[in-house]
């Protein structure tokens, strides 16, 4: 085989996959970044926030400050920012789909 062979080779792998595989993957991409960004936005200011087991999870005589530390609106914000970035992403994930240039 030349090494012109091994070139036409190496270009069809190296060509990024196009199609519904391709549609499939960056739609549930968008609603996996989506969801968990909605979750971390609204879920750290409800009450279930400082009642879940993580809440409770250290134990003896740091138990208080560790519980102090989680309902902290600057720890509660910090994780709705997460989600916010989330939401940006898949917000541009959206546009990215539709702005493509079909090749």
């Amino acid at each position: 085989m030349s090494a012109a062979g091994n070139e036409d080779m190496s270009e069809d792998v190296s060509r990024p996959a196009t199609g519904w595989f391709q549609r499939l993957t960056s739609v549930l991409f968008v609603i996996f970044c989506f969801e968990l960004g909605l979750f971390l936005l609204i879920y750290p200011w409800t009450a279930s926030w400082s009642e879940n087991y993580f809440s409770w999870l250290v134990r003896g005589p740091h138990q208080i400050s560790w519980h102090n530390l989680w309902n902290n609106p600057w720890l509660r914000g910090g994780v709705s920012g997460f989600g916010l970035v989330n939401l940006w992403i898949a917000v541009s994930e959206v546009f990215r789909m539709f702005t493509r240039r079909p090749s």
